[in-house]
């Protein structure tokens, strides 16, 4: 399933790449030319952001569990 932006995110991740180019390359750059480089990203490094935030979020519940499994069980006394 490939990776989407709204399409207001995508025109605000637009704009934000046409300031960058302006700022930082003195260049300018079109909404298509944006948008053919945010597909490309996505295409290219959203899987791989995607998974390690899969991956993130795995570790972080695991701790949670770990952390609510001590908070619930009690000691028992030993006979």
């Amino acid at each position: 399933m490939p990776i989407t932006l709204a399409k207001d995110k995508k025109k605000g991740v637009i704009r934000a790449i046409q300031t960058y180019f302006d700022e930082k390359l003195d260049r300018e750059i079109g909404d298509l030319g944006a948008e053919l480089l945010i597909d490309f990203f996505l295409k290219e490094l959203g899987p791989a952001i995607y998974n390690q935030a899969i991956l993130d979020s795995q570790a972080f519940f695991q701790d949670k569990l770990i952390d609510l499994e001590a908070q619930l069980f009690q000691d028992e006394p030993r006979s």
